[in-house]
């Protein structure tokens, strides 16, 4: 038999015939003036109402692995032994998830000197042989029945190796089968292309991180605490953000909706979500998008750049980090020669950054954070340019054609 969609242990509102809708806090706006979404009682769609869901979820999320602001030696404890002993790991999964993967790829590399490998999960499973070295195999699932990665879950578990799995559905095959798991607080998510879930990945992704540091001594307590301090301030970062990102997204997509494909840039652990924004891209609006390291635009994709493919780079700075300055000003140095080139563009920068703005087309600002955590906040905009895209593109946001939340093999 052929595929069949599984959903989430939710009701599945049909965005075609209904509204989804919530109710938020605050006054009614006065007759005739527009509705700003703080005073939202009706999101026209789930993808929506799942976007302004995500602080609210990251902290439901925080909440499972905190003890006060430190991490809980409770949940933690079912984890404790999900490392193998040479600190290799092996990250399969798919979609956004794969994406969220790569994102943790740098955090375990770059906080914990972990040794990680990232696959696709439905290649996983296919390979000719088993990797004789035997690394803790990560499995990332929104709903945690996909095939493919629950194909990846058995194979590892068949040799031996240790296996985690990181889910949102409570009670899903993934999170019972892996010797470890972790499972999500985001809620149920009904739009097909993922959002909240995708924040919440990256959220307990950065807490394995941390705990992992912890227990390997890679970090010194007091830097664990300081970015655990972070981590908890990231959802208020996000709500004092996202009104400006809703206005300013829906503007950009009236003036980029005659483009036929994208081009997202990103270096480093913002590469994974110039993925995830091109992923978005496509699902949520049909339009062509591509992600590429920005290193290498110049090595064929340029030739692709023209009024009708504009570029959207990530060009946020942690200036506290040597590494990521280098990469900022590399970019900036793209950025002007796309301009010379006469590129369109669309940059995503920290708040204040004069000279990125002067450089691109357009320039949406991204409050400051570190460089490991700046993936959260980044990939919001990047999910309501693709909203808005798909809005002027008459597309059913919700349930694109051709996908379905998961998909298992009957």
């Amino acid at each position: 038999m052929g595929p069949r969609a599984v959903q989430n242990d939710a009701p599945i509102i049909d965005s075609q015939t209904a509204n989804c809708r919530i109710v938020l806090s605050g006054p009614c706006p006065e007759p005739g003036t527009r509705r700003s979404p703080k005073f939202m009682t009706v999101f026209p769609h789930a993808m929506l109402k799942e976007i302004y869901e995500q602080p609210a979820a990251i902290r439901r999320t925080l909440d499972l692995y905190l003890d006060g602001h430190s991490l809980s030696s409770r949940a933690y404890a079912p984890i404790a032994n999900w490392l193998n002993s040479r600190g290799e790991v092996l990250i399969a999964a798919s979609g956004s998830s794969r994406h969220a993967g790569l994102a943790a790829e740098v955090l375990f590399e770059d906080l914990c000197g972990l040794a990680v490998d990232v696959e696709y999960a439905s290649e996983y499973s296919c390979r000719p042989s088993a990797n004789s070295r035997n690394p803790s195999v990560l499995v990332i699932s929104q709903s945690g029945e996909t095939s493919d990665t629950l194909a990846a879950l058995r194979s590892a578990r068949a040799t031996g190796q240790l296996t985690l799995a990181i889910a949102n559905v409570y009670g899903s095959t993934m999170l019972r089968e892996a010797s470890a798991a972790m499972p999500l607080g985001a809620g149920p998510e009904l739009a097909i292309p993922a959002t909240k879930s995708f924040t919440c990945q990256l959220t307990a992704l950065y807490l394995l991180a941390l705990y992992e540091a912890e227990r390997l001594g890679t970090l010194p307590p007091a830097q664990i605490d300081q970015n655990l301090a972070e981590l908890e301030s990231i959802p208020a970062l996000i709500e004092r953000q996202l009104d400006a990102w809703r206005d300013q997204t829906a503007s950009l997509a009236a003036k980029y909706s005659n483009a036929t494909t994208f081009l997202y840039l990103g270096r480093g652990i913002h590469y994974a979500i110039a993925r995830e924004g091109a992923l978005k891209m496509k699902e949520a609006s049909y339009v062509e998008a591509e992600a590429y390291p920005s290193g290498e635009l110049k090595h064929g994709p340029n030739a692709l750049v023209s009024d009708q493919v504009p570029l959207v780079l990530l060009v946020t700075i942690d200036r506290t980090l040597p590494a990521s300055v280098v990469r900022y000003e590399k970019s900036l140095q793209l950025l002007e020669d796309l301009r010379l080139q006469g590129a369109r563009t669309i940059a995503l920068a920290n708040t204040g950054d004069s000279a990125a703005a002067a450089l691109a087309t357009d320039c949406i600002f991204i409050e400051p954070a570190s460089e490991h955590l700046l993936p959260i906040p980044e990939v919001i905009p990047l999910q309501l340019f693709s909203y808005f895209m798909a809005l002027e593109r008459d597309v059913n946001v919700d349930r694109p054609r051709n996908l379905s939340k998961a998909v298992i093999e009957a």
